[in-house]
């Protein structure tokens, strides 16, 4: 089966931001609340060494984030736009990548 692109949204930072001072979890566990209560499948994930970052087209966005960085990707720009309310000192993108079908 062929695969397909998908569009993967996200929120970066330093990983000692993220994951050590800023309460990350808590949001994230109030988001997955959130989802088993509507019965919405998880489309979120916390990526601790994100390679993405590294990609050439991501360089302006991810050059000023201490590393190492933490980010949290989602196939949902809803979820990334709501933890951006809630975070400061990151920033947001998106990126493209294949996705296996099947």
């Amino acid at each position: 089966m062929a695969d397909t692109l998908q569009t993967y949204y996200f929120v970066a930072g330093s990983r000692r931001f993220l994951c050590e001072e800023e309460p990350l979890a808590e949001s994230l566990v109030e988001r997955e609340r959130n989802y088993q209560a509507r019965g919405k499948e998880r489309d979120f994930w916390l990526v601790e060494s994100p390679a993405f970052l590294e990609r050439p087209e991501l360089a302006p966005l991810a050059q000023p984030i201490p590393r190492p960085a933490a980010a949290v990707v989602s196939t949902d720009p809803d979820v990334i736009r709501w933890l951006k309310l809630r975070l400061a000192f990151v920033v947001t993108g998106e990126f493209q990548a294949h996705q296996p079908q099947g």
